[in-house]
């Protein structure tokens, strides 16, 4: 099975407990203003990969794994798109004994036939979904990320149901994410959910802003600066307050 993706992190240590080797997988359908990894978005674009290639090389990594409770990521872009590769992947990741984790912002869910036997073989093999939620506000959402955010609170829903683990990120963006509101909003949502595990609050940051501009794009969040402690401590309360 053939795979296309961005490019490897042999040593993450933020998406997901312990040493993770993250996987990023190229393309994505959400066009997130604040994104970080805009030339992730093309699904025709970065490198092709046999799932036994990456296996041989995620071996060479186990005992990192192994000795901080840690496992494979895969990430994006959005890997979801690509849920028969990571099916072969996670596969071969439990015959290993490697904990799996897929980073998602679920932008190409979909409540069909299709999709959820994919989906339903795909969760078997998933140890924990770190799941990014962007906005509650369905208008807001669409503004911020091209796209409506009620299958994207359905999928959280689903994985809810099944008793999926999941870590929920919020990407704090001043003026666009960090409305009080909104964020007891989206706390009542998390609320809901019978299966979150951990809630992060992700400030935004304009490490990427380099890349929109060398594919020739203009950054829409050019005046936007990264959030103040005060700003993000204040996320964290909110969304982690019991209602």
């Amino acid at each position: 099975m053939i795979g296309r993706i961005h490019s490897i992190e042999s040593f993450g240590t933020v998406d997901g407990p312990g040493i993770r080797y993250v996987i990023f997988m190229q393309g994505c359908l959400l066009r997130c203003q604040f994104c970080h990894n805009p030339d992730t978005w093309d699904t025709k674009g970065g490198k092709e990969i046999e799932v036994d290639e990456l296996m041989a090389d995620i071996q060479t990594y186990l005992p990192y794994m192994e000795s901080s409770n840690g496992g494979v990521t895969v990430s994006g872009g959005e890997p979801l798109l690509q849920m028969d590769f990571l099916i072969e992947l996670f596969t071969k990741c439990k015959e290993l004994d490697i904990h799996t984790a897929i980073d998602s912002s679920a932008g190409c869910f979909s409540n069909t036939p299709f999709f959820m036997k994919k989906l339903e073989k795909l969760l078997q093999l998933t140890d924990l979904i770190l799941l990014d939620l962007k906005q509650i506000d369905n208008d807001k959402h669409k503004k911020l990320t091209g796209l409506p955010n009620t299958h994207i609170l359905e999928f959280a829903r689903i994985l809810s149901d099944r008793n999926v683990p999941v870590w929920i990120r919020h990407v704090l963006v001043p003026g666009k994410t960090d409305n009080p509101e909104d964020l007891k909003r989206l706390s009542a949502f998390i609320q809901t959910l019978k299966n979150v595990q951990k809630i992060e609050v992700l400030p935004y940051h304009k490490l990427g802003v380099y890349k929109w501009e060398n594919l020739g794009l203009k950054y829409p969040l050019d005046n936007v600066e990264p959030p103040s402690e005060e700003v993000v401590r204040r996320a964290i309360d909110i969304l982690n307050a019991t209602q």
